[in-house]
């Protein structure tokens, strides 16, 4: 019969640690380690402190930052996870000295990173610069939604938020009714009254709360001139659509360099569309380019090849990129429509049209009007609008022709309630940048250059979003927001330099 040696988890053991033996060269801890002492400026949190005469003895900025940066790396956000691992972890009690910090010393220094975190991040970026980590010549943009520190429920206009508190009042004062039908029945025992308080308490807070909010808030506008949806709990958040359904966060971008995915800008948006967020991003990787010594920095962009998806397809955005006279390659939604390869896919029906168009309506052009396929008239009701370079003119049917029409599933694409409306083009409104772009894509040469895109970017947000496991964002606020996303990427271009860098 086999003999194996006795052993047992039930035991304590005292093991001699060093410190530097556990920051092994080659290591994303060593990295950070090494980064931290050697190459990023720290001073720059010393005016926060006023202990040198009086006050207890602080945590050294670098511990902190070294622990945060590392917990970041192993997918914890969470300053009570990072804590717990100094205590636990070998790795961080090596990069912290055997310290504990509280979380509540971790998570203030983060989110007070306001200025402090551009400059760390130039200084990661130099790095990589010095490294010939960046290429140079090829860039790809994109970004992913990802939730926020707020509920959705306590979003909407201003209007609804009041209507949200009337309702919540209302239920007060049914709850306090209903108690007082209790109390005057005799044929029952009294009523407690424990759990209901404790529910008239509840909702008066969130009433006033929704109240203290609407003194000190106005109505959140977008960007085309009609109010959007507020936030009570995080104004500067947005209610966006993802593949996952409807969330209450930020839209992370991410401008990459294609040599080895370093990423050379980063920030948050509060908006869920990214048809203006070209030139933000743009301007913002010059200025991170100009503070890490490059002298050409106001040309840095001139001649190099720039991709992003079709989300990013508008006029302004397009227009961004002829200023900085980049080589941009920007497909319009209807990219994979166009494409030869899905011939195949729309014969069989999955692609052909379903809905009226254009051709199907008759013009009346004495009485400038449209005729519908069921005989309704579409009167003119917008002259000129502009839309993706092109100039329109909109004609609009009547409410009662629309609602009881036996075609309206088959009638134009729109909203499902209400009139349908036609949009007849005119003409281009000068230059029409987009179809000039789509023709660009439409090469081969295009769409071979296309290609490289979600190879080059892609990889980026798996690795922030899978592997460091960043898939929501612990404070809020735009700013600090912005903050979390610019640490994951540092840790995400220090990583490149553990792999390639130190190589």
């Amino acid at each position: 019969m086999a003999k194996y040696k006795p052993y047992t988890y039930a035991q304590d053991m005292l093991i001699p640690v060093s410190l530097n033996e556990q920051l092994m060269p080659g290591t994303l801890e060593f990295a950070i380690h090494t980064l931290v002492d050697e190459r990023m400026d720290v001073s720059i949190f010393d005016e926060k402190y006023r202990n040198d005469d009086t006050g207890r003895r602080a945590y050294d900025p670098r511990i902190l930052l070294k622990v945060v940066l590392l917990g970041y790396s192993r997918g914890l956000i969470s300053s009570r996870k990072i804590e717990q691992a100094c205590k636990e972890n070998v790795v961080f009690m090596a990069l912290s000295c055997g310290q504990y910090p509280d979380h509540s010393t971790i998570a203030p220094f983060v989110a007070s990173m306001k200025d402090e975190i551009l400059p760390l991040f130039r200084d990661v970026l130099l790095v990589c610069e010095e490294m010939n980590l960046l290429g140079g010549t090829f860039f790809a943009l994109d970004g992913c939604k990802l939730p926020g520190n707020a509920s959705m429920k306590w979003s909407g206009k201003v209007d609804d938020l009041k209507r949200k508190k009337e309702k919540i009042e209302e239920r007060v004062r049914q709850t306090l009714n209903e108690q007082e039908e209790e109390d005057r029945k005799d044929d029952e025992p009294p009523f407690s009254g424990g759990n209901r308080e404790k529910q008239v308490e509840a909702l008066k807070k969130q009433a006033d709360r929704i109240q203290a909010w609407l003194k000190e808030n106005e109505a959140k506008i977008g960007k085309k001139g009609r109010e959007i949806r507020s936030n009570v709990t995080d104004n500067d958040s947005a209610t966006m659509t993802t593949s996952h359904g409807m969330i209450q966060g930020y839209n992370s971008q991410a401008l990459v360099d294609a040599k080895h995915r370093v990423i050379i800008h980063g920030e948050v948006f509060g908006e869920g569309h990214d048809e203006a967020l070209i030139p933000p991003m743009i301007d913002g990787a010059k200025e991170n380019m100009n503070q890490i010594g490059q002298a050409d920095s106001a040309e840095y962009f001139a001649g190099k090849t720039f991709t992003a998806d079709s989300g990013y397809h508008s006029n302004s955005n397009i227009e961004k990129c002829e200023d900085e006279k980049l080589d941009a390659y920007i497909p319009d939604k209807w990219l994979c429509m166009r494409d030869p390869r899905y011939g195949k896919w729309r014969r069989q029906g999955r692609m052909t049209r379903t809905h009226y168009a254009l051709g199907d309506f008759v013009y009346n052009e004495g009485e400038d009007h449209y005729v519908c396929p069921n005989g309704k008239i579409l009167c003119l009701k917008v002259k000129r609008s502009v839309y993706t370079g092109n100039v329109y003119r909109t004609y609009g049917a009547q409410e009662q022709d629309c609602r009881g029409c036996s075609l309206r599933e088959k009638c134009l694409y729109g909203k499902a309630r209400g009139p349908k409306s036609l949009m007849v083009p005119i003409g281009p409104d000068g230059v029409n940048l987009s179809k000039l772009m789509v023709e660009k894509i439409e090469s081969e040469e295009g769409r071979k250059i296309y290609s490289h895109r979600i190879a080059i970017v892609e990889q980026v947000f798996g690795n922030i979003r899978t592997n460091k496991r960043m898939d929501r964002f612990t404070l809020r606020g735009k700013i600090k927001a912005n903050i979390q996303w610019l640490l994951y990427c540092m840790v995400h271009n220090i990583e490149k330099i553990a792999t390639y860098g130190f190589a």
